[in-house]
């Protein structure tokens, strides 16, 4: 009787783990799917007139945009340090341009079993535009900058959500758009945002 009840209480715990294990799997799958269609937007944007950052000879040559492959576990739950009272700052660009952005807080998080922390900003004339009202801006430089991904840095966009906490997609970083033509001027991520470490994920340098 007592090996009966041990036996059943193993069969139960295997069936509940099976399912949480099939329910992880569908989840990445879905996720990974809707980060191959974002990128296959992406690359009907650039082959689109009233869209495209690139002039009509880089356009005829477009083969897709170079990404990384996708891994679900670069999809990050940061812990985020909101500031009280944040400064506003001009960020440097590309150009003599200097916008102007909140330093809204500091995210920490888990890479590779080392903690890193980025700066997050909030582009202040955005705001007020419908559907960005909550938009972050996040701008980094890492170790793979000037080898495999573009050596100014890349941007990640991310959401004001409740808590203590903020969602960073590394498979979505991408590259700014100086990156394809000098018309742009592009923020630069400041030196505070350098992780070092390779971060394989999101676009790679742009093949002109």
């Amino acid at each position: 009787m007592i090996l009966r009840k041990k036996l059943t209480l193993v069969i139960l715990f295997l069936v509940f783990n099976s399912g949480i294990y099939a329910q992880n799997c569908a989840d990445k799958k879905a996720y990974v799917s809707s980060v191959k269609k974002e990128r296959t937007e992406k690359d009907k944007e650039f082959l689109n007139e009233a869209e495209s950052p690139l002039d009509s000879i880089k356009k005829q040559e477009f083969r897709g945009l170079n990404y990384y492959r996708i891994v679900p576990k670069l999809k990050v739950t940061a812990r985020l340090e909101k500031y009280p009272d944040p400064d506003t700052i001009k960020m440097k660009t590309t150009t003599e341009r200097l916008p102007l952005y909140l330093v809204y807080g500091k995210a920490y998080f888990i890479l590779e079993g080392k903690e890193f922390a980025l700066t997050i900003y909030r582009n202040v004339g955005l705001m007020n535009k419908p559907g960005y009202e909550d938009y972050l801006f996040v701008p980094f430089r890492d170790a793979t900058s000037g080898l495999k991904s573009y050596g100014g840095g890349r941007y990640i966009d991310a959401r004001i959500i409740e808590g203590d906490q903020i969602i960073i997609d590394f498979n979505k970083a991408y590259n700014p758009y100086c990156v394809y033509s000098k018309k742009y001027s592009c923020p630069i991520p400041p030196s505070e945002n350098f992780l070092e470490i390779k971060v394989n994920a999101g676009e790679k340098e742009f093949n002109h």
